[in-house]
């Protein structure tokens, strides 16, 4: 059975080259049909993928030291949240089980009663709550440095996210249901919100690279941190007509 490691040991190849990463959501789009809620996230990443790239580069100064180095660590940062979410994605493919904070998405991503938008939310809310704190702490470990040094780049990822989630009402992917004003539903997505999620996020990541010197604590930590994040999937995946 496949296992979702507590810290990403930093390949030797080009795998986590953020190119490499698209190509392969990509490859999974073509094989996933379109109502497959899984596909739905996959799908929203992509469709925002223009987009999203202004946030990571921008606003550096035009290739100056510091400005430089922000966009590469903001850069390195994506690709280790994404390779997260591709590993939940290879975990299942080989029969393994996604970490809880992306189980429920796996477990309804064909339930007729889901909507579109509830499967983006529910992926974007994986995606924040258990990859992101995790992929900050792989970074951190990979260049040897505190999160502190990375919260500049943590925050562009965060911008960068919410120009998704700005996405998950108006562009889900073409031919999918999306919601209307006054959908009651509006009312379930809108109790999660990005900001806290983002604050979580940062909050976890810390903590688990404080406990990085004891194991035990770590991953009894990041166990429960992502079964809170499973639970509020599980609310946002909640059938609806």
């Amino acid at each position: 059975m496949a296992e979702i490691q507590l810290f990403a040991a930093r390949p030797e190849d080009d795998r986590r080259a953020p190119d490499c990463a698209w190509r392969r959501m990509d490859a999974l789009r073509a094989g996933w049909p379109d109502g497959d809620g899984v596909a739905v996230f996959n799908r929203l990443c992509l469709s925002a993928d223009d987009d999203i790239e202004a946030p990571y580069a921008g606003g550096c100064g035009g290739g100056q030291g510091a400005g430089h180095a922000v966009a590469r660590e903001t850069s390195e940062l994506r690709s280790a949240l994404v390779e997260r979410y591709l590993a939940a994605v290879d975990a299942v493919a080989v029969g393994g089980r996604a970490p809880a904070g992306w189980r429920p998405l796996f477990e309804y991503r064909r339930h007729p009663g889901v909507r579109a938008a509830q499967f983006a939310l529910a992926g974007v809310n994986a995606h924040v709550g258990h990859d992101l704190p995790l992929a900050t702490v792989d970074l951190c470990r990979a260049r040897g440095c505190e999160p502190a040094e990375l919260e500049t780049a943590f925050a562009r990822v965060g911008d960068a996210l919410a120009l998704l989630v700005e996405r998950v009402g108006d562009e889900v992917p073409a031919g999918l249901d999306m919601l209307r004003v006054g959908d009651p539903l509006t009312h379930l997505l809108g109790s999660w919100n990005l900001e806290r999620a983002l604050e979580a996020a940062w909050s976890s990541a810390r903590v688990l690279w404080g406990l990085r010197e004891v194991p035990p604590l770590a991953e009894e930590f990041r166990e429960r941190m992502d079964a809170g994040v499973g639970l509020v999937g599980r609310c946002l995946l909640t059938p609806y007509g």
